[in-house]
Parts: C-alpha cells; structure tokens; sequence
C-alpha cells in the first residue's frame, strides 16, 4: 500500500449474537448455537448461527423451523438486544484504544482510519492481529478486518476474503485490485442485489473488473439504456465502487438529522381483522413517534399512515398521509390525523402491517401558540411522561387501549427492535 493513502479497516464480528452467547454460555463451545425469535416456539427467523451451526447448514434469515431439521441437535437461544447493544459498545471502546477514528457501520461493523496510528502499533495487518486479541480475551468475540485505502474497499476486503481466510484479515489495495477484486462475480460488489445483478448481466457485465475496466461514458450509456436519462449518478457511484474509489471519510459523528420518525409493526392478520382490534395499536405506533421526536427536539407536520392488508387469498396496501395545521410532537394531535388518514383508506380487510410516520421536521423549540388549546401545558405533560418514562422503563405509563387483547405496548416494552432485551 503507497505510503501517501490512508490505511483504513472494516472490521466484522463473526456471527456477533451468537457469538456473544458462546461467549456466556461454555458449555455450548462445541455445539451448534443459533439465536432466533421465540424459541420456545420454535417459530421466528434464525438472527445468528454459528460456525458449527453454518457447517450444518443453517443460515441467518432462514425460519427456525427449517434451521431445526436441518440440525437437530441445534441449541437456540433467545435474543438479548440490551446485551448485544452493550458488547457492541464495549468493543468500540477497543477500537478507541487503537484510533480516535472509529464509524459504527452496523451493530457488528465498524470503520476504523487507522492511518495516525501506524507508527504506535505497527503495520495496519499488525494493527489488526493485536484488535483481534484484544476483542477476543474481553468479549470472546472473532472479528474479521478488510484493509484499504478507502472505506469501500475496506468493506468489499472483509465481506469477500477477510470473512474466508483462517487468519480473518486480508488487504485489497490499488495493487492487488485487478488480480483478487475483479474476477468476482459482478453480486459479490457491495450493494449490487439480485435486481440490480440482473441488469448487469443484459449489459454484459459479467464480473467486476467487466463494470471497472468500463470507460465512465460506455458504462453512463448502458445504463441509460436500461434505467433512463435518470441513472447517470448510479452509474457513477458503481463504477467508482468497481474501482475502489471513496471519498468518504471515517466519520466521527455519521448519524446525520432524519428526514422523518417511522415506527410500523407486521402483524398477525388474525388478530387485526376489526377497527376494534387495529385502533389500540394505531395509538401506541403514535405514542412511539411522538415520544422519539420529542427525544430528538423534533416535531413535525405531515402524518404518513402505511398499511397492508389480506382477505387470506389476495394482499393489498396503502400509504396516505395528511398535513397538519402546525407541526405538532403531541400525542391528540397526530392520532387525530392517522385515525382519518386509516380510516379514509382502510378497505376493511385484516391488517398483516401497520406503520406510522412523521416528517417535515423542524426544531419542537420553537412553536405557534393556540388561542383555544394551552399548547405549554400538554408540552409539559408530554415532558414529565418521557421523564418517567426514561427513568422507569416504556410501561411505567401505559394508555389504557394498551390493556386490550391487540395492545402491544407492555410485552414490546421488554424489547428492543422487536427483541427481547
């Protein structure tokens, strides 16, 4: 790697739920583990499997049922979000220790500009070797690092060799590119998908080095060709990618402002066939936005309601939203406005989802005044809410539609992402 680029990592915790659960539990070492929703049940979808368990073939987002026959002997584990949250952040904290510059990229991949560093420890491999060791002896945790010069290349290196090399590290960099990265299939670049691999392949693009080794203007034309006048910027951004090119930094704070609040849940649809039963969770998916926003010193003036429904045979949906007077992060103002937006739009048939969603934010600090509502004082009861809330858990404060057979709030209450905590 030239002196003059920067030496950047992608550094992936091997099957990081389950591996944290390995971690917990010694006695399942040589056993295949896997975490998934509901055990008990034997229902839900496999969130992390193990290496011993992949060897069986069992493998993420395949249904537990499934994974259970293929691997009888499979132990599985119920999620602990909260854990993994803590794990995640402690092994940050590892990284820290190498490079101020760490990017969470997800809850097990990090960005890590390790460029600074390489005259306190050594070689960005040896740099890797020693992060290895010392994730392992404090959370039992594998990691796998891709090494390059850019963030993109660091994360094409983990996800196709780090990943399926005994030793877990392996460096792409401009010298290497042609001979390893570009004989890979044209899905094996990150974020090609099977949609976007199928225009690929009308194009003639086959590998790619086939997408690299394109002139810019040959590449904007095929695409044009298949995806309209519109697709120059993708056209760039791929072929960029192709050819390892990333301007992007490590960034210290990456969680830019959001464009809207969304909470939705899939449901179901025997259990949400009648406004009865859909009406107490309208209110809590209100409840969570508004609380979230809030959180962020948001509030925000249209109210977006997506729904799909089932009449068992035939699967329909809609997403419709209304505009409010004046942004609003109040719980009677925004039910208010998802209840006529549900209702206007509802076919009546069950629900198998329901999501709702604020947006056109801006700062909550400033607000119109109401000359027939006192708008201080529902913003200050909203404020003591989140504050018992925040000190005693989600069900500290519960609406009393929550009680009801398709209220969701207390058992959700215990869970993070739809996980137990």
């Amino acid at each position: 790697m030239q002196s003059n680029q920067k030496s950047i990592m992608l550094i992936d915790c091997q099957s990081f739920y389950a591996s944290v659960e390995k971690a917990t539990h010694p006695e399942y070492a040589n056993k295949p583990v896997a975490v998934a929703a509901d055990p008990e049940r034997r229902s839900g979808i496999v969130l992390a499997a193990c290496p011993i368990a992949k060897a069986f073939g069992v493998s993420t987002a395949e249904r537990l049922s499934e994974a259970t026959a293929k691997c009888p002997q499979l132990v599985v584990i119920r999620p602990r979000m909260q854990t993994y949250i803590s794990v995640s952040l402690l092994i940050t904290k590892l990284y820290e220790s190498f490079t101020p510059l760490v990017e969470p990229f997800s809850i097990d991949e990090q960005f890590l500009d390790v460029s600074g560093s390489l005259a306190l420890f050594g070689s960005p491999v040896e740099i890797a070797k020693q992060i290895q060791n010392s994730v392992m002896l404090s959370t039992g945790v594998w990691t796998r690092a891709g090494i390059g010069p850019t963030k993109i290349l660091a994360k094409m290196a983990t996800d196709n060799f780090a990943k399926k090399n005994p030793d877990g590290i392996f460096t792409l960099s401009s010298e290497n590119l042609e001979s390893t990265l570009w004989p890979l299939p044209i899905h094996d670049m990150f974020m090609v998908a099977s949609r976007m691999t199928a225009h690929f392949m009308r194009m003639g693009i086959h590998t790619i080095g086939d997408l690299a080794r394109l002139e810019l203007p040959e590449f904007k034309r095929r695409m044009r060709s298949r995806m309209g006048r519109q697709s120059d910027i993708k056209a760039t951004y791929y072929w960029q990618t192709a050819r390892g090119i990333d301007p992007s930094p490590v960034a210290l704070n990456s969680v830019s402002k959001p464009k809207s609040i969304t909470r939705g849940r899939a449901l179901p649809w025997r259990s949400y066939q009648t406004l009865a039963d859909i009406e107490p969770l309208l209110l809590e998916l209100v409840i969570e936005v508004c609380r979230t926003s809030r959180h962020h010193n948001y509030h925000g003036r249209t109210v977006t309601v997506s729904a799909g429904t089932t009449n068992g045979e035939n699967s329909r949906g809609f997403s419709r939203q209304t505009t409010l007077s004046d942004p609003s992060c109040l719980e009677h103002h925004l039910i208010t406005a998802a209840h006529n937006v549900f209702l206007e739009h509802w076919n009546g048939d069950p629900l198998t989802h329901l999501a709702v969603d604020l947006s056109k934010l801006s700062d909550n600090s400033v607000y119109q005044l109401d000359l027939f509502e006192d708008l201080p004082k529902h913003r200050r009861l909203a404020a003591v809410k989140d504050a018992i809330k925040n000190r005693y858990g989600e069900a500290a404060i519960l609406s009393a539609a929550s009680l009801l057979k398709s209220g969701q709030a207390r058992e959700r209450a215990n869970k993070i992402g739809g996980h137990y905590k």
